[in-house]
């Protein structure tokens, strides 16, 4: 039976990595962020305020048709970035920071609620949680240099978002992977882990969660708390 799988998380953390290893292991199709070119960009990044809307609603647009193509696909997939991410994350963040207006964000807002009220969710979202410090030391080990210059003030905020809004998500299942001690890329018996969980909350189990035990074992840690 044909599965849709998206993994979250906020910069740095892995998302593309862990989408790789997954389609891999399990002969799935990954399917990564569109590298549509955003006409409102440039505008964007002169004026924060005035163009966001237009940003957003560009980025929100070309996020459903990339999930509409996924839910269309013959076979299983793994997504790298939801789409409710554009809206309760970034979009949301924007807002926040005063560079969406109150009427701008709202409009935005009912566009997306009523989108995504149409659109079927994936099967399960792997969310990939992890600390600034650590997202901010995968971001120097990838190397990317626009990325250099993140703020971790920047990455904090967007964690806090992730937090809310993995709290309070109700469309399909969540698995939370802690990923300040799971090091899936340096270490196979992690991914062999996140493996187990992922086939086990895609066969409806219920309570699928990481156990300190589990973390520590992997590990070689001599006892569950480090």
């Amino acid at each position: 039976m044909k599965k849709f799988v998206a993994v979250a998380g906020n910069i740095g953390v892995g998302k593309s990595t862990l989408v790789e290893m997954l389609c891999s292991k399990m002969d799935w199709e990954p399917f990564f962020e569109p590298a549509a070119e955003n006409p409102y960009l440039a505008d964007f990044y002169r004026d924060m305020r005035t163009w966001s809307f237009h940003s957003q609603i560009f980025f929100l647009s070309r996020r459903l048709r990339h999930h509409r193509q996924l839910l269309n696909f013959p076979g299983s997939v793994v997504q790298d970035r939801s789409v409710y991410e554009d809206a309760e994350i970034f979009a949301c963040n924007l807002y926040q920071q005063g560079n969406m207006s109150d009427r701008d964000y709202r409009v935005y807002r009912e566009l997306y609620e009523v989108l995504v009220s149409f659109l079927p969710p994936p099967d399960l979202v792997v969310y990939l949680k992890a600390s600034v410090t650590t997202l901010m030391a995968r971001i120097r080990q990838r190397g990317r240099d626009y990325e250099q210059g993140i703020d971790p003030a920047y990455l904090e905020r967007l964690n806090g978002l992730y937090e809310s809004w993995i709290a309070g998500f109700t469309l399909c299942p969540v698995l939370i992977v802690p990923s300040d001690d799971l090091d899936f890329v340096s270490h196979n018996t992690h991914l062999t882990l996140i493996l187990e969980k992922v086939r086990a909350k895609l066969s409806g189990q219920e309570e699928v969660i990481f156990h300190t035990e589990e973390v520590a074992r992997v590990n070689g840690w001599s006892s569950p708390h480090r």
